[in-house]
């Protein structure tokens, strides 16, 4: 299989790693300086540094063309925040030849001229919106990036309404280290890998302040819930959270120490700031630009997320962290379900 991936962060360059064990990929880097030093030394220091590339991965930073219609499985490796633009470019180039799969987890924030006044959306929303005509899908799940480079045991979570795009995710990533398992629910896969993020934050918060297991058991738990409730909401079905992409990729963000979102509540509960703790990782952490379009999302459906709103409010400087874990803890008494 040729597979182009389109981003040479720390996920695009891991899954590049992996893949290129049984597979030609070209990934695909914005920075021509960082593309040569990447091709010239076979690491990606930025972001993995002393995980070599394997033998099928190739570095281009050439224009963005004709060249990607040669490919399999185009994969877009952007933030949340490029995803748009990527999508722009893709759209008269590929048409509906190449099937196209993003990795990003989040909602875009809301668009100024958006159809949907005030509302962020999900990724095959902004899909369906700039470019129809590409058959595309998500692929997600419980991953830190270092260990699929390594080939580390991990599964996945190929998410798509077009079997022949679920199909070339599949067929592309899955391995003897690399499970890759299907699934027509991309609402739910979308929406459990954005909210996971934002609850992740508030584990991390909950760990940093010392509550104890018992909090951090019942703070996932009651994040579950809200992830549930809100993705019903949008459509999606209740088995999904249950899955990879839901429980599995919660937990994981949740309670791992490669999390970046868990840094974030770590470091704010240590008194950082928020521009100190995101400078602080060298790498984007989803949640912080996605939790108040989240909580936006959810207030316009009616859904009630309270830890997710404690998190916004954590992080736009209206409460403190041990405000934050009061205002959950006062809650009025009401049933599990």
């Amino acid at each position: 299989m040729k597979i182009a991936v389109l981003g040479a962060g720390a996920w695009g360059t891991a899954l590049a790693i992996n893949a290129g064990t049984h597979h030609t990929v070209t990934l695909w880097a914005r920075d021509v300086p960082q593309a040569l030093a990447m091709q010239a030394e076979r690491v990606n220091t930025r972001y993995l540094p002393n995980l070599s590339f394997t033998a099928g991965v190739q570095v281009s930073s050439a224009p963005l063309g004709p060249w990607l219609v040669e490919q399999d499985l185009v994969v877009i490796g952007s933030p949340m925040s490029s995803l748009r633009g990527l999508l722009v470019q893709l759209a008269p180039l590929l048409g509906d030849k190449v099937p196209v799969a993003w990795l990003c987890k989040g909602f875009e924030a809301a668009q100024p001229n958006a159809s949907q006044s005030g509302i962020g959306l999900m990724a095959h929303e902004v899909k369906v919106q700039v470019a129809p005509a590409l058959r595309g899908g998500v692929l997600s799940g419980p991953s830190f990036a270092q260990e699929v480079a390594r080939g580390m045991p991990t599964a996945l979570v190929a998410a798509s309404s077009d079997n022949a795009v679920r199909d070339a995710m599949v067929q592309a990533f899955h391995n003897n280290s690399l499970r890759v398992y299907a699934n027509d629910d991309i609402v739910g896969v979308e929406v459990g890998g954005a909210v996971k993020n934002v609850l992740a934050i508030a584990t991390g918060l909950c760990d940093g302040l010392q509550l104890g297991l018992n909090a951090r058991a019942a703070l996932i738990t009651r994040g579950l819930a809200e992830m549930t409730r809100f993705g019903l909401a949008l459509g999606a079905k209740s088995a999904t959270f249950m899955g990879l992409s839901g429980l599995g990729d919660l937990v994981l963000t949740a309670t791992g120490d490669l999390s970046r979102n868990r840094k974030v509540g770590l470091a704010l509960a240590q008194g950082l700031t928020l521009q100190e703790a995101v400078d602080s990782l060298g790498h984007v952490a989803e949640g912080v630009y996605c939790a108040r379009t989240v909580v936006q999302r959810a207030q316009h459906l009616g859904v009630d997320m309270p830890i997710a709103q404690a998190v916004v409010s954590l992080l736009d400087g209206q409460i403190n962290p041990t405000k934050a874990v009061a205002v959950l803890m006062g809650r009025g008494a009401k049933g599990e379900s």
